[in-house]
Formats: C-alpha cells, structure tokens, sequence
C-alpha cells in the first residue's frame, strides 16, 4: 500500500487504446526504455535479478511544444519522436497501455541524445 512518505511507484494503467493518443503538454517528453535481453546470443536464460534495473536507453515517442520562458516566448523542445535517448535510471511518470510501458520525463531531465 502506499503512503504519502514513499509515495506510488506503479504506472498508471491508462484508459485509451493506443499511445499515439498521448500528447505531451509543456516542456515533456514521452519515451519508451529499451527492455533488457533476457536470454543471451547462446541462448542462456538470464535471471530476472540481473535485469531487474531499468536500461538507460529509450526511444522518444512524442514532444510537447515548449515551455515558456521568461520572456513569455516558448523554448523548443530538444529532442524530437524517433530520437534515441539516454535518461536517468529511475524517475520519470509511467503510463501504462497494455502490457507496454512508457514515461514522460520533463526535457530538461534527459541526459543526452544519441547521433547515429
């Protein structure tokens, strides 16, 4: 159960049908992470525990337009969808659609994007 100490950690199981329907308002940034291999090349089960932490690496899935600044003018958004990501490796607020799980992290808390 929570509590207001610990707080909630479980995603928010969503009531819509598809993600695309998301639109992030502001300055945040909708991601889906990158899930651990559970089996290796040979085709060695790996243990749950060993990936268990969440990868750092996600794909961006939607952006919001900007949040405004001081002057009142919107700052962009620095990343776009279809970017590839590095964010922290815990935060962000889950949403749940399905059995996918995605975050919305604020654009300021991403870490680094990836050039390919």
């Amino acid at each position: 159960m929570c509590s207001l100490l610990r707080g909630c950690a479980q995603a928010a199981q969503a009531t819509f049908k598809s993600i695309k329907s998301v639109l992030p308002l502001f300055d945040r940034v909708l991601v889906q992470r990158f899930k651990a291999e559970t089996k290796t090349a040979s085709g060695i089960f790996l243990p749950s525990s060993t990936t268990a932490a969440p990868l750092p690496e996600a794909t961006v899935i939607a952006v919001g337009p900007g949040a405004p600044g001081k002057n009142g003018n919107v700052l962009p958004v620095s990343v776009k969808a279809g970017d590839r990501v590095i964010v922290p490796g815990w935060g962000g607020s889950p949403i749940k659609v399905g059995e996918e799980e995605y975050f919305m992290f604020r654009d300021q808390e991403i870490l680094a994007k990836i050039q390919e």
